[in-house]
């Protein structure tokens, strides 16, 4: 057995450049090393790996093809097209930008300082709401969780100036530091639209006391990542007694076709405080902060000192050396006005249909796995068991990108420099025509076809309240998937992938929703006791874990650790039944995919917010809990990628 495990750890050291026998101390570092201390990380980015690398390529390859649209060298091949390239002339006309300077922005500047009282607001309530203007409250129109056929109304909470609750508790120590950062930057933004530093320190002390006074009562990022808790039905003729400052009656019924029985509060706690916040706060606050609010919304559109001046604060909170270029910025801009038409323009230029029709059955592979385990389920009830399964066999699939566009993009239409037109008075009747649109759907069905990632988008995800999964053609490329990869190799990348996101449906979130996308529990009272334990398992698995000087939090990455575990021993279970498994390049690669150089700001910044656990983690301590990971690479007692049986974490 000795010899024999000798001689295969070498045909894998001729095999891979990888010294396997480094990965019994630490996987994602055995396989990633090389690659990490040679990668460097753009002076323009705060991280660099798999994911970003492609990103990169992405947008090389687009603005080649996208700048060839723009000066006339190649031809747009759609209406949709021709706008996009339209737009993309205007972001990218940057002496007229420059020339003229914050003046697009003084209209809207104008409308915030025109202000003396909530009256005032009221009167143009409505309108401010279809401008997308900032608000202490928020509505918008969405499924309804628990009547996913159909759109709903929802009230949501506003948005802070720090990255998340947490930031303003006492002793948070990146605090001072981005507070300190942001101050610099909206003095900074506000003398630059006109005020003297004196008026403009002001404005902004009196909008961060506003933001301090928001801040306790809306909800941390571990607090909004379980789902089932933004469900808050309220009458609505109740809901408006909450926020009887605001004519919220007649801005809905200016918004909505209809008279509302009901809106669906997804902070219950915000709005039990809001009326406070705006009644005995002075207004002062509220126009400083919504002001202050709009220069960093805007900051991006206007000439490049605004923007610099805006980024000193990003750069701060992510530790990016320097922002984006202004033909990239030109770039980002245009296309996240038209996303879906530049996601369909590369996916059928760039999206192969032999790729198409492998990751199909690659996912009709990943769902078979997982039947058969729901099937042979040993903790299950039977009832359970049954209902999982009806659950998984009606998960919708859309691979690529969509067949056909969002009928609104035929509805945006650039008004060229020469008319009068700015990139920010285009935006904003772009804005005002996506958010009409929105609310236009109230009571109306819900499209349960339509995508919510463009298809040059590297990621993927799974829809709980369609019950679907989406795996845009970005992500469908080396090192997640390649026809020159083996299977093995595919299978530890978009195979892990793709199971991560089926694995969804049955997390400590997707569990809750039926396999119609409703909010209904499908668990009897044992089994649901039974998940919530594991699920605890997995918490505490992670929980603590030391990580960029600070420590992951299991409550907040729970979901996403869920679908990880599931993902990565349904993808090994795939890759085994094919007759070129390679147990060890499946390990290998699926390290391979998570390899990230990232700034230490940025690390800590996701640390606080982000329901992924940080990369390395995610590469290593999943395949501690699956005992063909020990197999392959021979890790025992005391080597420190070991973990004892009774510790390992098996849910899916």
């Amino acid at each position: 057995m000795k010899l024999s495990y000798i001689l295969w750890e070498a045909f894998l050291m001729k095999q891979y450049p990888v010294e396997t026998a480094k990965i019994k101390d630490d996987l994602y570092d055995a396989v990633n090393d090389a690659w990490l201390s040679q990668a460097e990380i753009p002076a323009d980015h705060s991280q660099t790996g798999g994911f970003v690398e492609l990103m990169d390529e992405i947008e090389k390859t687009l603005m080649h093809d996208f700048d060839e649209l723009r000066d006339g060298k190649a031809q747009p091949d759609s209406s949709e097209m021709a706008e996009f390239t339209k737009f993309y002339q205007l972001t990218s006309d940057f002496n007229q930008r420059e020339a003229d300077g914050t003046k697009p922005l003084q209209p809207i500047l104008d409308r915030i300082t025109a202000l003396n009282s909530l009256a005032d607001l009221n009167a143009q309530l409505s309108d401010w709401i279809l401008s997308d203007l900032p608000l202490p409250v928020s509505l918008s129109v969405e499924a309804d969780m628990k009547h996913t056929e159909t759109y709903a109304l929802y009230a949501n909470a506003p948005s802070l100036f720090m990255p998340d609750k947490t930031y303003y508790d006492e002793g948070n120590r990146a605090a001072e530091t981005l507070m300190s950062a942001f101050t610099t930057a909206a003095v900074g933004l506000l003398e630059q639209v006109g005020y003297t530093k004196a008026d403009a320190e002001k404005i902004t002390a009196l909008a961060k006391e506003y933001d301090r006074a928001i801040a306790p009562n809306v909800k941390s990022a571990e607090e909004s990542a379980d789902y089932a808790k933004n469900y808050n039905p309220e009458q609505f003729a109740d809901f408006l007694q909450f926020v009887p400052a605001l004519d919220l009656k007649s801005a809905v019924h200016t918004l909505v076709d209809g008279d509302p029985d009901t809106i669906i509060v997804t902070e219950p706690v915000f709005y039990q405080s809001v009326n406070q916040l705006l009644t005995t706060i002075s207004f002062d606050q509220i126009k400083a902060w919504m002001l202050v609010k709009v220069l960093f919304n805007y900051s991006n559109l206007m000439n490049d000192e605004f923007r610099q001046t805006a980024g000193t604060y990003s750069r701060t909170l992510s530790g990016q050396k320097e922002l984006r270029s202004v033909e990239k910025a030109a770039y980002y801009q245009a296309k996240a006005a038209f996303s879906q038409v530049t996601g369909l323009y590369y996916g059928q230029k760039y999206f192969g249909e032999k790729a198409k029709v492998d990751v199909q059955n690659m996912v009709k592979a990943m769902i078979a796995v997982y039947q058969n385990r729901l099937k042979t389920n040993t903790w299950l009830s039977k009832e359970t068991r049954e209902k999982a399964v009806t659950k998984l066999s009606k998960l919708e699939i859309q691979v690529g990108y969509p067949d056909k566009l969002d009928p609104m993009y035929s509805q945006l239409h650039v008004t060229p420099a020469s008319e009068g037109g700015t990139v920010l008075s285009n935006l904003d009747q772009f804005s005002r025509q996506w958010t009409e649109y929105h609310f236009s759907k109230w009571n109306k069905p819900t499209d349960r076809t339509r995508w919510e990632m463009s298809a040059d988008t590297v990621n993927a995800y799974y829809e709980p309240l369609h019950n679907i999964i989406v795996f845009p053609a970005a992500i469908l490329q080396a090192p997640f998937y390649s026809l020159d990869q083996s299977s093995s190799q595919n299978y530890g990348g978009i195979g892990a992938v793709i199971a991560h996101e089926i694995s969804h449906a049955f997390d400590n979130n997707g569990a809750k929703f039926d396999e119609y996308g409703n909010l209904h529990n499908w668990w009897t009272a044992e089994d649901l006791d039974h998940f919530d334990a594991l699920a605890q398992k997995m918490i505490a698995e992670f929980d603590g874990l030391p990580f960029a000087g600070g420590h992951v939090n299991g409550k907040l990455t729970v979901s996403e650790n869920i679908a990880d575990a599931g993902g990565l021993s349904c993808a090994l279970e795939a890759a085994k039944g094919e007759p070129d498994v390679d147990l060890a390049a499946f390990f290998i690669n699926w390290a391979t995919i998570w390899r990230t150089k990232a700034t230490k700001q940025i690390e800590q910044l996701l640390l606080n917010i982000d329901v992924h656990a940080p990369a390395k983690l995610r590469a290593d301590v999943q395949v501690k809990n699956l005992d063909d990971f020990y197999s392959t690479f021979g890790v025992v007692t005391g080597d420190p990628m070991y973990l004892a049986p009774d510790k390992r974490v098996h849910i899916w």
